[in-house]
């Protein structure tokens, strides 16, 4: 028996399928795998089947066309072919991730492209698939061309390549945003911007902090907040979360050691921060802030606002180092902070009553 990639047209209606099925079962096709991609002329099938050896290329075309295919195109495959799309998907992603120049090669493979090539952005230029020719966005900047004689390009291809590629392009601006902190004693620090993907680190860190600790940062209680609620802090809909780690020297893993989280609410951006015990008053929560303060300025917000136990020292003198002038409204135990976003100048917080 010998591997087959086999990729025909049939119309999108129900039963055509089988009956092409039905044509390669009579020639002792085996199919193993198959997908279908919607498009305008039709569902295009992609199968990888197992053939007697007997068969040729040519008496597989003449099968799928007894079948209602057209557009076919048969080539041999090998064994690897045998892992399934998403499976393959998956593994360059992962490449990706750790290797984002490699978008180009990414791409090749997925796609079995003939060529890949980038090509600086050029005005007028149309995205999308003209038949063996794919053009995609590079949103760094520019554009990948790739080439493949046959088959023809699909759109749900172009859709997966398209994705491949913001991923390299997020892997890189999240590289570039990532900034190392060193803080006054010394001590250095990676601090960048906060995905889903660090639920289980920020876990970590809720589950090392004292009680105290959360309670002055969730200020209704101190239980560890569900994994469904973290995961809207780190990627809030408006605002910014940030997180910082220790660098994870002589191959020590990464470890959570603090999160800033930014949520726009109107006009106004609520801010919180939660630093484990062991690195407060080390001037991390005041570095944080100020870059939360700095995003805020850029995206527009009149005002940032902080809940605070009025009993919160530490968090009042973290406020007073941002060095920007604003009012408290105390409410019992409970301080309301609002800072105007205004060109940065010298000046200090009113807390009444602290």
């Amino acid at each position: 028996m010998t591997l087959w990639r086999i990729r025909a047209t049939v119309d999108d209606r129900p039963g055509y399928l089988s009956v092409l099925t039905a044509s390669l079962a009579l020639r002792g096709v085996n199919i193993l795998t198959v997908q279908v991609q919607p498009t305008e002329q039709g569902a295009v099938d992609d199968f990888l089947v197992d053939a007697p050896d007997a068969l040729d290329g040519a008496e597989l075309v003449a099968a799928v066309e007894r079948g209602r295919g057209r557009d076919c195109w048969v080539a041999r495959s090998e064994a690897r072919g045998l892992a399934d799309q998403p499976t393959r998907v998956l593994g360059l992603a992962n490449r990706l991730v750790r290797d984002p120049d490699a978008a180009g090669e990414a791409l090749r493979t997925m796609l079995g492209a003939d060529s890949v090539s980038w090509r600086p952005a050029s005005i007028g230029v149309e995205r999308g698939i003209t038949g063996a020719t794919m053009l995609l966005a590079d949103p760094a900047g520019g554009s990948f061309a790739l080439h493949r004689a046959a088959p023809a390009f699909t759109p749900a291809e172009y859709a997966r390549a398209q994705a491949l590629v913001e991923l390299a392009a997020t892997v890189v601006r999240r590289a570039a945003e990532q900034v190392t902190l060193v803080l006054p004693d010394g001590a250095e620090l990676a601090v960048r911007p906060a995905c889903a993907a660090d639920v289980s680190g920020v876990q970590e860190l809720h589950e090392v902090c004292s009680p105290r600790s959360r309670h002055r940062r969730y200020l209704g209680g101190a239980a560890l907040p569900q994994p469904a609620r973290l995961r809207r802090l780190l990627e809030p809909s408006r605002g910014l979360s940030l997180i910082a780690t220790t660098t994870g020297s002589d191959g020590a893993a990464e470890s959570v050691i603090a999160m800033a989280n930014l949520v726009g609410e109107g006009d106004e951006a609520e801010v919180a921060l939660l630093v484990r015990d062991d690195w407060q008053r080390r001037g991390l929560g005041s570095a944080l802030l100020r870059r939360l303060a700095q995003h805020a300025d850029r995206a527009g917000y009149a005002a940032l606002v902080l809940h605070v136990q009025a009993e919160n020292t530490p968090m009042l003198r973290t406020l007073q180092r941002l060095g920007r002038p604003g009012s408290a409204e105390r409410d019992g135990a409970l301080l309301t902070l609002t800072v105007p976003l205004v060109a940065e100048r010298k000046g200090t917080l009113s807390t009444p009553g602290a």
